[in-house]
């Protein structure tokens, strides 16, 4: 019995996350993964970090179909009309697409804005949608892309410091993303404060701007981001052999993750700690979105790679998004050049940004007399150059929904719009991949038969485009090009997602409890249960005085919190305790730097030029004794004036050093406090809790910590319920194991009952401590960083000002009358 019992405890434990290592998840990554010269990442699914992240990955039936849209997704109509923003980084193909979804959005009686880089304000205004600048230049991201078009820089972009000027650049994002949220119109002064958010992932301030607020989010995307079994992350090139190819696939999206988070989590953290939001920890950045269960839609067409089994009903693929066909007109030497023969061959790549331009275009003028065929050029952002000939013709600004009608076969660089164009008529494609999604689409293409193996840039040559050439203008790839393009008719993208996005609202919580057809945003609460109140019904209220503008709170309709999730007691205690001995390190250092610096910094303040210690002192030379005796006297005055002006300099810097070294002092008896009580009880509790979930177990949820009064609720609940399953754990495991399994099955459960037992009576008992001391700690956290809320509250008010003073026709004494008869069922209950 004795050895059953200890297999049975080993079996209990084979399941658990690996032994802590004191590796950091830096080296973890490094022991797996090496990033290539053409940017793809190498990954050793062999490594230490694949070994552990294999142990988390869910399972899922080798039967599982995946989750179609649902049928309710097909609405007649919606009620809520929304202020979204649409938030997207990348280049003119990348917000085309969002440019139709907004035009549909629009039909719903929302108000959409697209936020994006400044270049494309008049592409974004001339197609009927509201715009905000967020910064970034597209053209020097897609020329740092195609330089480093993996995650981590070479050694030649570290020494031109491109990596430094691509963090700045996220950082003007990351800002103007926020500002793109609660500012008003650039242009026409209107004043906007978002209500749900749309975005793609790399514009990266999509989560936390859904935070500040407690609004919805909902991503979108041409590349697969969220983790499946069928295919690996598009970066990822995943080698080794002793790993499951599904548990491999799967895992390369942590990877991959880890990868981005690691150089720009601190740039990240840096912009939330500035508007007041607490910084995301480094175990939970990587996968957040999938963490919180965000919503996401992909838009490709399930024609060409169909929804993974894997993936949860919150996540779809709807098909890409087209805009209506723009009215073009082609210039006339266009037409001529189209008329004069057979149909040509496109080859163009947009806005992809290449070093050496001459000789790409040496290569695909090689390529055309080659294979003696007709082609048109595009000259893109790389400018490419050469001159036009009856079987050649250079093209500038032309929408690909005209032009690819009129073409044989498409050659690009693989960006998900000008697949999805060439693909929607029927264009066999070559695909020259630079990065990103770029060598997905390609393989994707060659995998349903429609064009040859992508060939990277680095490796293109006149020889093997010319080949890829030929295998496009063949009959099978012809065919099977025409099949996808059959398929695609029958799908309608952005109507699709725009119903996606609406069935994944929570329209109960969206709803103002006076004017149903807009979203609340305040809540005024008079006893236990609060009035949901839109921006207008508020300001009617406020106007007539029957609530006073100090009641009403920011309602979340959405709210986010970002927990730091822990696998069990003995990581999750030593990781906090680690982390608590960083930030009390750094506090401790702070007592002597931070003075250094504040001495530094005023000393480089006096040394510029114009203040009163860099003036130098003349002295007038003059003849007469009398007037040097009287110089002299002046030149006395000016000596004490300066002796005392540096008493007080001296002074004011000791101050100043002082009150640098105090606050040091503060923050280590913060850190030191917060951690003791807090972090460190926090991450055993939870580890402990997390105990019965290494042998199969559902472990309850007793929700979030926001403040010191849902700690104590969550407190008194996990104590009451834990102690009392602990003490049944002990009596109910073996009799269930029993049960299923007889006597090995009660020799299983015994172990299971005394390790979750333990487990739960201690995470109960601890949880008194730790709960509340959370609570408090986010109580603390919300009263002193209040400015972002602030300034929400203010946007707020001018938005619902501005509605209040241009809303006509709306009854305001039917308002105040729903109002009080709220009032008043609430203070009957």
């Amino acid at each position: 019995m004795a050895h059953h019992y200890t297999s049975s405890i080993h079996e209990l434990l084979s399941d658990a996350p690996p032994p802590y290592e004191l590796a950091t998840p830096r080296e973890l990554i490094d022991d797996s993964a090496n990033v290539q010269d053409d940017g793809r990442v190498d990954v050793d699914v062999d490594s230490r970090l694949y070994r552990a992240l294999s142990r988390f990955i869910p399972s899922v039936p080798d039967d599982a179909t995946p989750t179609p849209l649902p049928r309710h997704y097909k609405f007649k109509k919606w009620t809520v009309r929304l202020n979204i923003v649409i938030q997207v980084v990348g280049s003119r193909g990348d917000v085309q697409p969002f440019i139709a979804l907004g035009n549909e959005l629009r039909k719903y009686g929302h108000r959409v804005r697209l936020a994006t880089h400044n270049i494309f304000e008049d592409f974004v205004r001339k197609s009927g949608l509201e715009f905000y600048p967020i910064g970034g230049d597209p053209a020097q991201l897609m020329a740092y892309m195609v330089k480093n078009p993996g995650l981590i820089p070479g050694m030649k972009s570290l020494r031109a410091g491109d990596i430094q000027q691509k963090r700045s650049m996220v950082e003007e994002m990351l800002e103007g993303c926020w500002k793109s949220c609660i500012e008003a119109d650039k242009v026409t002064g209107i004043p906007f404060v978002a209500e749900a958010i749309i975005a793609n992932p790399p514009s990266f301030a999509h989560i936390h701007c859904a935070q500040a607020l407690g609004v919805p989010l909902h991503l979108m995307f041409t590349m697969p981001w969220s983790s499946t079994r069928v295919f690996p992350h598009p970066l990822a090139n995943l080698k080794g052999s002793n790993t499951d190819p599904r548990v491999a696939n799967y895992a390369s999206y942590w990877v991959v993750e880890w990868l981005a988070w690691q150089g720009l989590g601190d740039v990240i953290n840096k912009w939330r700690k500035i508007h007041d939001l607490e910084p995301v920890p480094a175990t939970e950045g990587p996968n957040l979105a999938e963490t919180l269960k965000v919503p996401f839609t992909y838009c490709w067409s399930p024609a060409l790679v169909p929804k993974p089994a894997d993936w949860p009903s919150y996540i779809d693929v709807c098909g890409f998004f087209f805009r209506d066909p723009p009215g073009y007109i082609p210039p006339p030497d266009l037409d001529q050049f189209l008329r004069a023969g057979p149909p040509p061959v496109y080859i163009g790549f947009g806005s992809i940004v290449v070093d050496d331009p001459d000789r790409l275009s040496t290569t695909i003028l090689e390529t055309v007399k080659m294979l003696r065929i007709r082609a048109i050029i595009s000259r893109g952002w790389s400018k490419l150059a050469g001159d036009q000939s009856d079987d050649v013709y250079y093209i500038g600004d032309c929408p690909h929904e005209w032009l690819f009608q009129h073409v044989a076969a498409v050659v690009h660089h693989g960006g998900a719009g000008t697949t999805a164009c060439g693909l929607r008529y029927g264009r066999p494609t070559m695909v020259v991949p630079f990065f990103g999604d770029q060598p997905f689409w390609g393989n994707m293409i060659h995998a349903a038969g429609a064009g040859p193996k992508p060939i990277p840039f680095k490796f293109l040559s006149s020889q093997n485009l010319a080949e890829a050439i030929s295998y496009c203008l063949t009959p099978e790839a012809q065919i099977s090009a025409q099949d996808i393009a059959s398929k695609m008719k029958t799908e309608s993208g952005v109507e699709a997602a725009a119903q996606s996005f609406h069935a994944n609202l929570p329209l109960e919580l969206l709803q103002c409890d006076i004017l149903p057809d807009r979203p609340a945003v305040w809540a005024y609460k008079k006893g236990n249960r609060p009035v949901k109140l839109s921006k207008l019904a508020a300001e009617i209220l406020i106007e007539y005085m029957e609530v006073n503008e100090k009641s009403l709170k920011l309602y979340e309709s959405n709210p986010i919190l970002v927990e730091n999730h822990r696998w069990d007691p003995v990581t999750g205690t030593l990781s906090a305790a680690l982390g608590t001995g960083k930030d009390i390190l750094k506090a401790a250092t702070d007592i002597v730097v931070k003075p250094y610096e504040a001495y530094r910094d005023i000393r480089l303040q006096n040394a510029r030029p114009g203040s009163s210690h860099s003036e130098p002192r003349a002295i007038t030379s003059v003849s007469p004794v009398s007037d040097r005796l009287s110089n002299t006297d002046s030149i006395d005055s000016n000596a004490l004036s300066a002796k005392s002006s540096d008493s007080k300099n001296g002074i004011h810097t000791a101050r100043v050093m002082a009150a640098a070294s105090a606050k040091g002092v503060g923050r280590f008896f913060v850190q030191y406090t917060k951690g003791t009580l807090v972090d460190i009880p926090l991450a055993c509790t939870e580890g402990l809790r997390a105990v019965p979930k290494l042998y199969g177990e559902e472990v309850k949820d007793y929700g979030n910590v926001k403040d010191w009064k849902t700690g104590m609720t969550i407190a008194g609940k996990m104590f009451v319920h834990g102690t009392v399953e602990g003490v049944a754990d002990i009596f109910v495991q073996p009799y269930k194991g029993g049960k299923e399994e007889g006597a090995w099955g009660v020799a299983k459960g015994i172990g299971k009952g005394s390790i979750g037992g333990a487990a739960k009576i201690s995470s109960a008992a601890m949880g008194l401590v730790a709960y509340p001391g959370k609570g408090i700690s986010r109580s603390i956290h919300a009263a002193i960083n209040a400015k972002t809320r602030s300034n929400i509250m203010k946007a707020m008010h001018e938005e619902g000002q501005t509605l209040f003073r241009n809303t006509e026709g709306l009854d305001h004494a039917a308002v105040i009358k729903a109002f009080d008869k709220l009032r008043k069922g609430i203070d009957q209950h």
